[in-house]
């Protein structure tokens, strides 16, 4: 066991020296950005989340406002709140924003026919102004159920439907709805290309180990300045760096079925500081005695979540490979 895993564990143990990282990503993007790929500042998609709040603001002090650019790829499911979360969030750090509607590259790809047609294979009473959204069994702190998800729809009135969702059908939806993520990583490039900048990545720990994105989609960037930290210390950054309270606030949400859904509902199962402690105390190689006493949890719970985080980073391996070659 090594000297940190000496240390009694607490809640406390996933605090930053919140000065040294920043000053630590701005240096390392400088590197990255200026010196190793050559490129002149930096493009960020902006969506009133805060994870790409926080790397913009980071961008912003290792390039300067002028040498970065916020994109807004909504469309027409998009939720509105994240527009205009994302204009509060350009003019607090005085940034230029671009939007590109992607509403009519979606309908080209047949992202929402496609998604739909798996929908109504589900439920054929299914119409185009329903929502719709999926999501996995509840808290895994309450009940032992594997990761299998389900379909809610959602009637005009108000009415919510819910099926389990067969695997062809899952898959249908996801990657139809992956053409979302895929697109608007064509764009960051787009713009990225025209004024020689970089594209940087959004992604944190959570995400990107576990497998929360989608492969050349949002997986798709050149520099990841925040892929190392927990959901937990990105909020401890966003604090530091005075992102604008009320993204501070938002529920971490997907934004990308029309019924919305949070973070933790479609993927996580859990809230964020109770996974992020337990993570860390797993990597640490902590007893699960002391992670559970620091968690306030029982063994039991502590291991359910424990099994689900290796059994997403098992199952995700695939997102985070690079493609094979022959030496």
């Amino acid at each position: 066991m090594n000297h940190e895993t000496m240390k009694a564990f607490s809640r406390q143990t996933l605090d930053l020296d919140v000065p040294i990282e920043v000053e630590r990503i701005t240096k390392f993007l400088k590197e990255e950005v200026l010196h190793r790929l050559r490129k002149q500042g930096a493009v960020v998609g902006i969506s009133g989340g805060i994870d790409s709040s926080v790397v913009l603001a980071l961008c912003v002090r290792a390039f300067g406002a002028q040498r970065v650019v916020g994109i807004l790829l909504p469309e027409k499911e998009s939720s509105p709140e994240s527009t205009e979360l994302a204009h509060t969030l350009a003019r607090q750090f005085g940034v230029q924003t671009v939007t590109e509607d992607i509403s009519p590259a979606l309908e080209g790809f047949g992202c929402y026919r496609r998604r739909d047609e798996a929908i109504q294979r589900i439920f054929p009473d299914f119409e185009p102004n329903w929502k719709s959204k999926i999501v996995l069994p509840g808290n895994l702190l309450k009940e032992d159920r594997l990761n299998v998800f389900s379909l809610t729809v959602i009637k005009p009135d108000g009415t919510e439907l819910t099926k389990r969702l067969p695997l062809q059908e899952y898959a249908q939806i996801v990657s139809a709805s992956n053409f979302k993520q895929r697109t608007r990583m064509a764009l960051l490039y787009y713009h990225a290309e025209l004024r020689n900048y970089a594209v940087i990545g959004t992604p944190n720990k959570n995400e990107h180990d576990l497998g929360f994105f989608v492969k050349y989609g949002d997986g798709g960037s050149d520099v990841n300045p925040i892929a190392h930290l927990y959901k937990t210390q990105v909020y401890q950054l966003a604090r530091y760096l005075d992102i604008p309270i009320e993204i501070q606030e938002r529920t971490p949400t997907t934004d990308t079925y029309p019924a919305g859904s949070t973070q933790e509902e479609f993927f996580y199962r859990i809230p964020f500081h109770l996974l992020d402690l337990i993570w860390a105390g797993y990597e640490k190689q902590v007893p699960v005695k002391e992670i559970a006493e620091a968690a306030e949890l029982t063994e039991e719970q502590v291991n359910r979540v424990i099994a689900d985080i290796e059994r997403k980073k098992r199952a995700t391996q695939y997102l985070r490979a690079h493609p094979a070659q022959l030496e």
